[in-house]
């Protein structure tokens, strides 16, 4: 059984199936990654914010060009945009526990049809 096509179709279709759990966690876990990184920076922006006072120049980056906005609107998109980066987090843990309990039980079930099969 060293060749993958020398394996039942069912076993076949499982093991395609767990690669693709795989790939998706993979990407779960990239994605939850640049959220989690994106979110310590709003943190640090905030913090940095709470020390500025209300009437210094604050400037937002807009791709490679930085404007000058006022700091209660910087706060307030920073906060809103933390609230909405929170929830999203939210969802990809949930997203990740779900294909990571999948793929445990797809695990489980193809090493047990291997070994009937063994």
């Amino acid at each position: 059984m060293s060749n993958l096509s020398q394996l039942p179709p069912d076993i076949q279709e499982k093991l395609s199936r767990m690669q693709q759990l795989q790939n998706m966690l993979q990407q779960l876990v990239i994605q939850k990654q640049r959220l989690e990184l994106e979110l310590s920076e709003s943190d640090r922006a905030l913090k940095t914010l709470e020390d500025t006072p209300s009437d210094a120049k604050v400037y937002k980056s807009a791709g490679a060009v930085l404007v000058e906005k006022d700091k209660d609107i910087v706060v307030k998109e920073l906060t809103e945009r933390k609230e909405f980066l929170g929830l999203r987090s939210k969802v990809l843990v949930k997203q990740e526990t779900n294909t990571r309990e999948r793929l445990t039980k797809l695990q489980e079930n193809l090493q047990k049809e291997l070994q009937k099969n063994s």
